[in-house]
């Protein structure tokens, strides 16, 4: 299945310029039916290395087949695409049950670290990168990742997280 790539972000709104935006979000869809990490699963480490980097390599993959990231990639070079991003991650399940998408943190990471490797950012500290904020999204089948990445300027606090973290 093609990873699917949108600029702006469906249903995203974006930020007016004054709030500091740099770019409208892009919609990075990973294949349907991967092999997903729950954290809740007890795995065995060579297992879940496999897991890891089959995520990170598919999310490297999504970003290179959209056209609108690699034109942006390609005018911020040599540095990466962002200096500073918020990353809203979906899990769009394989069923209609009760979930806890932050159980699905151990893939997130895995895709956020493919996104560095692609070059959206130079590393996924706090100092560059805001969330990922896990979400659940709809029904898919084979279940699915979605990560919608919206760049920020520096300085900025995007869910005014300073004023609760003081």
């Amino acid at each position: 299945m093609t990873a699917l790539h949108e600029t702006p972000a469906a249903g995203m709104p974006t930020l007016p310029a004054a709030a500091g935006a740099t770019t409208a979000p892009y919609v990075i869809t990973l294949p349907a039916g991967l092999e997903l990490i729950n954290s809740n699963e007890s795995q065995n480490r060579h297992r879940r290395a496999r897991i890891v980097k089959e995520i990170r390599s598919k999310a490297m993959e999504a970003v290179s087949e959209c056209p609108a990231l690699m034109t942006a990639l390609a005018a911020a070079k040599p540095g990466p695409l962002f200096q500073r991003a918020h990353i809203l991650g979906i899990l769009r399940p394989a069923t209609a049950n009760r979930r806890d998408p932050a159980n699905w943190y151990p893939s997130f990471k895995a895709a956020v670290d493919g996104l560095v490797d692609a070059g959206l950012l130079d590393d996924d500290d706090h100092t560059r990168l805001v969330g990922p904020d896990m979400r659940l999204g709809e029904k898919t089948k084979g279940g699915q990742l979605v990560l919608v990445v919206r760049g920020l300027e520096p300085g900025q606090d995007l869910l005014n997280v300073r004023a609760v973290t003081r």
